[in-house]
């Protein structure tokens, strides 16, 4: 396995490869707003499968994205929270994007279901 660290395009491609992909920044969306379990963030994002959503909160661990607190209870609790080395440079890059698809949804008649709850 090498150690030799990444190469990235331009300053973009960064973000792209970390959190990139369908559910990454929709769950840090949710994460930011409060620290979360597994269950909240299924129903908060019912369209994501168990193995997707497992899957996609690793790879934000391994990153050093998202952190997991594991509980000693029965049953097992574990919860999600964004790194607090990563909070507010995630707070400043999300926000725009929740600014810019506001907009969006406005321009083109769309539903953000996340308002609606």
């Amino acid at each position: 396995m090498s150690t030799d660290p990444p190469v990235y395009q331009c300053p973009v491609d960064a973000p792209i490869q970390v959190l990139g992909g369908k559910w990454k920044l929709v769950l840090i969306f949710y994460i930011l707003q409060e620290p979360r379990r597994n269950g909240e963030l299924r129903r908060l994002v019912p369209t994501i499968t168990q193995k997707m959503l497992t899957q996609q909160l690793r790879e934000l661990e391994a990153d050093g994205i998202v952190t997991r607190t594991v509980y000693d209870q029965v049953p097992p609790k574990v919860v999600y929270d964004i790194s607090p080395e990563e909070r507010e440079r995630l707070e400043v890059l999300i926000q725009p994007l929740c600014d810019w698809g506001m907009y969006w949804a406005d321009k083109t008649g769309a539903r953000v279901l996340a308002l609606e709850k």
